[in-house]
């Protein structure tokens, strides 16, 4: 070991015990956990996480086989039908609860003015919001597989019989619904509490646009140019067409890639800037 080199003792994971990159990973573990403890020990907190995608999977899986079943199809019919509604409902909610766990995470921190004392620790920015991240990851696994476990043992239906076009279409939703959280976030700063609503109000407008149960082309004429321009339209169009039974649907996959890229850039700048306003005019002042 050289001169240089710090001890063995003082070394951990690879980096010396001091080295910003540990003290970093630190801070975004706190900023995780301490969310967990939030809810945790709220247990109606857990509405959110659990019923409420528990409530969607058996309202839109019976919908749609009382659907079928009135039209004169087999309840295996209805079970085929129902596909479609439940295979939506869970990539939904898999971009809805990413929004809304790292949007609301951020709330929890004006809601207990807690803001102002963030701003005069160490932590940066971008550790704060990738431990929110990390804890909405965290959630919204908790409810997908809530909602994928009711979805099969009521209904017969397994998400993973979608194949590995699964994987894609989770880590766009995924990148969406952190991308609506990061405008959600900057315009809570910038105009306070009155935006809070988009909070759980943003994806809500999203939904119908998005196609999450139907092709787009159901929509009316003078909306459809709207909807064509969400990535999450086509991720949802690539999740029917999984399916449908067909191949991996990479030229909705490499558009919806691309709106999510162009997604993500904007609100993070929108962010930056709605941050730097926020810190200019003393805004924090709202929170203390």
């Amino acid at each position: 070991m050289s001169p240089e080199s710090p001890p063995v003792a003082e070394m951990s994971a690879g980096y010396p015990v001091h080295s910003p990159v540990r003290a970093s990973a630190g801070r975004v573990r706190a900023v995780a956990r301490r969310h967990w403890l939030v809810l945790k020990r709220s247990p109606h907190r857990f509405f959110d996480v659990m019923v409420w995608p528990v409530v969607d999977t058996l309202l839109y899986g019976s919908i749609g086989l009382f659907a079928a079943e009135a039209a004169g199809g087999s309840p295996g019919t209805g079970a085929t039908l129902a596909v479609y509604l439940l295979s939506g409902t869970v990539l939904w909610h898999l971009v809805h609860q990413t929004q809304i766990s790292l949007a609301t995470g951020f709330l929890e921190e004006t809601w207990s003015r807690n803001l102002l004392s963030l701003l005069a620790t160490p932590l940066r920015e971008w550790e704060y919001l990738a431990g929110v991240g990390l804890f909405a990851l965290v959630r919204t696994g908790m409810s997908t597989l809530a909602v994928a476990g009711l979805a099969f043992t009521a209904y017969a239906f397994d998400v993973t019989e979608l194949g590995l076009g699964l994987i894609p279409v989770a880590a766009l939703l995924l990148i969406c619904g952190w991308a609506v959280a990061l405008l959600v976030v900057g315009l809570v700063l910038r105009f306070g509490s009155g935006a809070e609503a988009l909070a759980w109000g943003a994806m809500s407008v999203v939904m119908p646009l998005s196609g999450v149960f139907y092709p787009v082309s159901t929509l009316p004429a003078a909306l459809r140019p709207i909807a064509e321009l969400l990535p999450t339209t086509h991720v949802f169009a690539a999740g029917r067409a999984l399916n449908s039974g067909g191949g991996i649907p990479w030229r909705e996959l490499g558009i919806a890639a691309g709106g999510t890229a162009i997604l993500l850039v904007v609100s993070m700048f929108a962010l930056g800037r709605m941050m730097r306003t926020f810190r200019k005019r003393g805004l924090v002042t709202r929170y203390s």
